[in-house]
């Protein structure tokens, strides 16, 4: 069933060692040794990256329920996978060899940033690089850094055909960057999305890359797929898999109220009713989403107008539900929610911070 509870997907160890550890990796402001220990052994950084360059290159509803997944184990780790699992589909847009070269490893995790806060002028072979970006979650672990920059000639900005800035992403090596500390959020802390920046860096052509279906390099329909559509999916889904972890811990914390001899009868009976509704309208609303991303994966994009729509409407939905169905419980669920130290909290803080990202801030028009 599409919304069968996460958890199914996840080894019982591979749970307990992520959330062992989920509290010393906020410590550390990254994931921890042993989580990024069991990302490398799973290939999870991995997941968009062509089986050519010994990525998994998993088809996307698998994917979308596996990252699901991961983030119902803890918010911060399963943010940081998708975001840089997301960074190694641009794989299948990179020419041949420069994938070849950058991609084989075992180690591989691509961090970046979406905005365009950077330039790029043109030069003999290649590229004349400057700028800074902002929250490149998982950079701390990054082998590689991604960028988008707007294209220059000289002190001239270069052109699209209707007139607006030619921004292309490009890809550095992490020694080139420098990374340094600007994530100080309540939430998300062992994302490490801290910024980065780069001062006349030479990079060779290969180094760009253009994510258009006509420039697929890996003809396969992954790599046709449009990217707003699987970075709407794949964010939405993060933010569903903490509130069904929410939801989880918010049981355990009714049941204990169920034999409290301070509530009455009544506030028994509504908070029992409270979490069983959240759970059905959360549920629903992940079923209604998972039959869109199906049906726009399945349709092989011969017709995908319609179902693309699907795609952004549903993850919109399913954000928007997920954080009000928290929010109902949050006030029933005593000061252990309000502490920084409980595990309740810590999904709280992370549900919140991930649901500030604009891409799915705002219903569609």
């Amino acid at each position: 069933m599409s919304n069968s509870h996460p958890l199914q997907l996840l080894k019982p160890e591979w749970v307990k060692t992520i959330r062992d550890t989920a509290a010393e990796a906020e410590q550390l402001g990254a994931l921890h040794p042993d989580q990024l220990a069991l990302v490398y052994e799973q290939g999870w950084f991995k997941f968009l990256v062509p089986q050519a360059y010994s990525g998994l290159q998993l088809a996307l509803p698998d994917m979308v329920r596996l990252e699901e997944s991961l983030a119902w184990a803890n918010g911060s780790l399963g943010w940081v996978v998708t975001l840089c699992s997301g960074a190694g589909w641009f794989g299948g847009f990179l020419s041949p060899g420069i994938a070849n070269q950058l991609l084989n490893n075992t180690h591989l995790c691509l961090a970046g940033s979406g905005a365009s806060t950077g330039t790029a002028t043109i030069t003999d072979g290649g590229y004349i690089i400057n700028g800074t970006w902002k929250y490149a979650s998982g950079a701390h672990h990054a082998t590689h850094i991604t960028a988008n920059c707007i294209i220059k000639n000289g002190n001239e900005t270069v052109l699209n055909a209707d007139g607006t800035e030619l921004i292309l992403p490009f890809i550095f090596e992490k020694k080139d960057v420098q990374v340094f500390p600007a994530w100080k959020y309540i939430g998300m802390v062992a994302t490490g999305s801290d910024a980065y920046k780069v001062t006349n860096l030479f990079v060779e052509a290969d180094r760009c890359f253009k994510i258009d279906p006509e420039f697929t390099v890996v003809d396969e329909p992954l790599y046709r797929y449009p990217f707003l559509q699987l970075a709407e999916a794949t964010l939405a889904a993060n933010i569903s898999g903490m509130a069904v972890h929410f939801l989880d811990l918010c049981a355990s914390i009714f049941e204990e109220k169920q034999l409290a001899k301070r509530f009455s009868a009544d506030q028994k009976k509504f908070t029992k009713q409270l979490l069983a509704d959240a759970k059905h309208l959360l549920n629903q609303t992940r079923e209604d989403f998972y039959q869109a991303v199906d049906a726009s994966w399945q349709s092989g994009l011969t017709q995908p107008a319609g179902h693309l729509h699907e795609v952004s409407q549903t993850s919109r939905n399913l954000a928007k539900t997920a954080r009000e169905c928290v929010d109902r419980l949050y006030p029933y669920c005593g000061l252990q929610a309000a502490s920084p130290d409980t595990e309740i909290n810590q999904v709280w803080r992370d549900l919140h911070t991930a649901s500030q990202h604009a891409l799915l801030t705002f219903s569609l028009t």
